[in-house]
């Protein structure tokens, strides 16, 4: 499974971090670090990264495969 994060969408919320910290980090502005690129997510934590992802409050991260 893969995952990206659109950074049109957005917020810096960081509720996909509070959500799935093992999955998701957030850059020095608050942002999810991944905006705008492709990131495999690692193996068992496909639940966490489906967790964090329905947290998005602007839906900004899309689940891959």
């Amino acid at each position: 499974m893969r995952y990206l994060v659109d950074e049109a969408l957005c917020g810096g919320h960081g509720m996909c971090v509070a959500a799935a910290s093992t999955v998701y980090a957030l850059d020095e502005d608050g942002y999810n670090r991944d905006t705008g690129r492709t990131v495999e997510v690692p193996p068992g934590l496909e639940g966490p990264a489906r967790t964090g992802a329905a947290a998005c409050p602007e839906q900004a991260i899309r689940l891959l495969g």
